[in-house]
């Protein structure tokens, strides 16, 4: 069989391609597509630890079995469309506080906890004049909606979370996360939760434009 392997971020630009055919023997599991893509691209052999493969849409493990028609992608590290969730987005227009705050407050609520995430001019020591954006769309909502109902069960809190896609100039809103409960603690641990939550999981990713060129963040050399 023949899988198609969706790449992102750095990994597109490395391999100079959105995607590439493997041809695997079946029956095929993901360690198997691992060392097929080796061949295609050595560089990958000591990418690993840090690049994850998806298939259709969810995290894979070693042993997960392929077949003809599977979606997979490779996931280098994140950065920390449609809408999988009413109150999950993904957006190339500039994102609002208030559209965020109107979607989780109502007049049971007696707090309300709101954490932007900005475009800043320096990283890791460099000077950065812009950044981009951008995201494997399907997963990245199907992740943020995953993320959003568990911290929501889990705190007893209501959230929101918008994120930014496209080129964006320092200063501008990269993220917005809202929470808002009954009492003040749930929405403090929620917000923090999804943030952290979202930098580790989404595949979201950042390219930062500086003098000095411009890197993919989490990719290293």
């Amino acid at each position: 069989m023949t899988l198609r392997v969706l790449l992102f971020g750095a990994l597109k630009e490395r391999c100079g391609a959105a995607e590439t055919s493997v041809p695997l023997p079946a029956p095929a599991t993901v360690a198997g597509l691992k060392r097929a893509l080796e061949v295609q691209h050595p560089f990958l052999r000591d990418r690993w630890t840090s690049v994850r493969v998806a298939v259709n849409l969810e995290f894979a493990s070693e042993d997960t079995p392929l077949k003809n028609g599977d979606e997979v992608a490779l996931i280098p590290p994140v950065a920390g469309g449609s809408d999988a969730h009413p109150r999950v987005r993904l957006s190339s227009a500039a994102l609002s506080l208030d559209a965020a705050v109107k979607e989780v407050m109502d007049a049971g609520m007696g707090g309300l906890c709101v954490f932007a995430g900005m475009v800043r001019n320096h990283a890791q020591g460099r000077a950065v004049k812009s950044i981009d954006y951008s995201a494997y769309g399907s997963m990245a909502a199907k992740v943020m909606t995953e993320i959003v109902l568990s911290v929501e069960k889990e705190h007893g809190a209501r959230v929101a979370c918008h994120h930014r896609i496209g080129h964006l100039e320092v200063g501008e809103m990269a993220v917005v996360i809202a929470a808002a409960a009954p009492h003040r603690a749930p929405c403090f641990a929620a917000c923090r939760d999804v943030i952290e939550r979202l930098k580790a999981d989404v595949p979201i990713w950042k390219h930062e434009l500086g003098e000095d060129g411009a890197v993919w963040v989490g990719m290293g050399p």
